[in-house]
C-alpha cells in the first residue's frame, strides 16, 4: 500500500494542536493535525499583508495623535549670538570703524484660538481614516480566511479521492489473486490475468496521481500558513455522516442587505466618503480668518569695541522683557489656490462616492455567485447520493456475476470504474455544498468552519 501523507482523527477523539515550530526551523518534527479554526487562526497571525495592513492602522493613529496635538499651545526657545565688524552708522550720526557683539535669549509660544474650524475637521478625518484602515484590516482577514478555507476543503477532497484509489486497488488487487487462483485450476486464462495486472497497474497509477495532488493541495495551505514545509502536516477530517440539507434562503438579495451592514470592505469604502466630506471642510477652513494668541519672554546683551558697557548678567536683568499678543490673519487673495483646493476636494468625494458603489456591486456579485453556486452545489450533492447508490448496486451485482463467470472483465471494469467515479462525483459535491454553504453563512456574518 501507498504511504499516506495525512493522519486522519477518528469519530469522536479532539485534534490538539503542539506548540508550532518556528519557521526558521527546517521542518516540524512532531506531525499536527489541524481544524480548519487552527489554520486560519495561525495564518491571520502570521500573514505577511496582515501585518503591513497592521502597521497602516498604527501609522493612522499616529496621525490622528498628531492632529489632536494641534490644539495644544507650542513652546520653543532661541539663542542667538552674533557679531559685526567695520564702519557703522554711531549715536553722533557718524561713521566709524568699530566691533559689536550681541547675545540674546527668548522663549516664545503660541496657541490657535480659531482656524475656520479646520483642527476639528482634520481630528475627524484622521478619526474616519484610521476607522477605515482598522475595516481594511478585517477585510485583509477575511480574504486569509477564505483562501484558507478553499484550500482545506480541497485537502478534503483530495483525501477522499484518494480513498477512493486505494478502495480501487483493493478491488483489483482481490480480482487479480482470484483470477490466479483460476488459472491454477484451468477455469482462468492467461491473458484475463494479464488484463486484470495491467488494470490493477492502471489503479496504482491512479492513486500515485491522487497522492501527488494531495501533496501539492498541503503545500498549498501550508504556504498561507506560512509554514516551512508540509511534511508532518495533516489536517482534521470533518465528520458529515450526520450532515442535512440545509435550507438556503429563496432570494440571494436577503444575504446582501445583510452583508451591507457588516462587511468591512463596504464599512471602510462608506467611512472613506465621511472622510471626503471632512476634506471639504477642511478645505474651505481656508476662507475663514485664523486668530491666535502668542506671549514669549526675552533678554539680550549688547556690547561695542572700545566703549563701556554693563556686566552680562546686569545687561540680561535689565533687558529682560516679556509680551503678549493676538494675531489675526485674514485671507484676501491667495490666487484662487483655496477654490482649486476645495473643488479638488469635492471631485475627491465623487470618486469616493463611485468606489463605494463599485464596492457594494462587487460585493453582490460576490453573493450572487456564491448564491447560485451553493444552489447547484446542494441539487448535484442531493442526485450524488442516488446515483452512487444505483452504482454501487450495480457494481455488486456484476461483480457477483464476473465471480460466477456470468459477466465478462470488461464488464466488471466498466462497473467498478462508474461506481468508483459515483463516489467521487459524491465526495466532489459534499465538499462543494459544505464549502458554498459555509460561504453564505460567512457574508452573513458568521464564522468560516465546518
Amino acid at each position: 500500500m501507498r504511504k499516506r501523507l495525512l493522519s486522519i482523527v477518528p469519530k469522536g477523539t479532539i485534534a490538539t494542536i503542539v506548540t508550532i515550530l518556528s519557521a526558521a526551523q527546517p521542518a516540524m518534527t512532531q506531525p499536527l493535525q489541524w481544524t480548519l479554526r487552527q489554520c486560519t487562526e495561525y495564518a491571520i497571525s502570521h500573514n505577511l499583508q496582515i501585518k503591513q495592513k497592521d502597521n497602516l492602522c498604527r501609522q493612522r493613529e499616529l496621525q490622528l495623535s498628531t492632529a489632536r496635538n494641534k490644539r495644544l499651545p507650542d513652546l520653543s526657545g532661541t539663542v542667538s549670538e552674533s557679531f559685526s565688524f567695520g564702519r557703522g552708522l554711531t549715536m553722533d550720526n557718524t561713521y566709524t570703524n568699530r566691533s559689536t557683539s550681541s547675545t540674546s535669549f527668548s522663549l516664545s509660544t503660541s496657541v490657535p484660538l480659531f482656524t475656520g474650524f479646520q483642527i476639528p475637521n482634520t481630528i475627524k478625518l484622521n478619526q474616519l481614516n484610521l476607522e477605515a484602515a482598522t475595516q481594511d484590516l478585517e477585510k485583509a482577514k477575511n480574504d486569509i480566511r477564505m483562501q484558507v478555507a478553499k484550500a482545506y476543503v480541497q485537502i478534503l477532497y483530495n483525501m477522499e479521492i484518494a480513498d477512493v484509489a486505494v478502495r480501487q486497488i483493493e478491488i483489483d488487487s482481490m480480482q487479480v489473486v482470484r483470477l490466479e487462483r483460476f488459472l491454477e485450476n484451468g477455469k482462468a486464462s492467461g491473458a484475463d490475468v494479464s488484463q486484470q495486472k495491467a488494470t490493477l497497474a492502471q489503479s496504482q497509477l491512479t492513486a500515485t496521481q491522487a497522492d501527488n495532488n494531495l501533496h501539492l493541495s498541503l503545500l498549498t495551505l501550508t504556504q498561507l500558513l506560512e509554514l516551512p514545509t508540509p511534511e508532518g502536516f495533516s489536517v482534521v477530517r470533518p465528520d458529515l455522516t450526520n450532515q442535512n440539507i440545509l435550507n438556503i434562503p429563496n432570494d440571494p438579495n436577503i444575504i446582501y442587505q445583510e452583508a451591507l451592514l457588516i462587511k468591512p470592505e463596504v464599512r471602510a469604502e462608506q467611512l472613506r466618503l465621511n472622510a471626503s466630506e471632512k476634506s471639504i471642510k477642511v478645505a474651505q477652513a481656508a476662507l475663514y480668518p485664523t486668530l491666535s494668541f502668542s506671549g514669549g519672554l526675552q533678554t539680550n546683551y549688547y556690547k561695542v569695541s572700545g566703549m563701556p558697557a554693563d556686566n552680562f548678567s546686569s545687561q540680561l536683568k535689565n533687558n529682560f522683557s516679556q509680551y503678549i499678543g493676538l494675531n489675526l490673519k485674514i485671507p484676501i487673495f491667495n490666487r484662487f489656490s483655496t477654490r482649486n483646493s476645495i473643488r479638488s476636494a469635492h471631485i475627491d468625494r465623487e470618486n469616493q462616492q463611485l468606489q463605494l458603489d463599485n464596492v457594494k456591486k462587487s460585493l453582490y456579485k460576490e453573493i450572487q455567485q456564491v448564491y447560485f453556486n451553493a444552489v447547484a452545489a446542494q441539487a448535484k450533492y442531493e442526485s450524488s447520493e442516488v446515483a452512487r447508490q444505483s452504482s454501487e448496486d450495480a457494481f455488486k451485482l456484476t461483480q457477483a456475476k464476473y465471480e460466477n463467470g456470468k459477466a465478462n472483465i470488461t464488464e466488471f471494469n466498466e462497473a467498478k470504474n462508474r461506481y468508483l467515479k459515483a463516489e467521487s462525483d459524491l465526495v466532489q459535491a459534499r465538499y462543494e455544498y459544505l464549502y458554498q454553504n459555509s460561504l453564505l453563512d460567512f457574508y452573513r456574518g458568521k464564522d468560516l468552519d465546518f
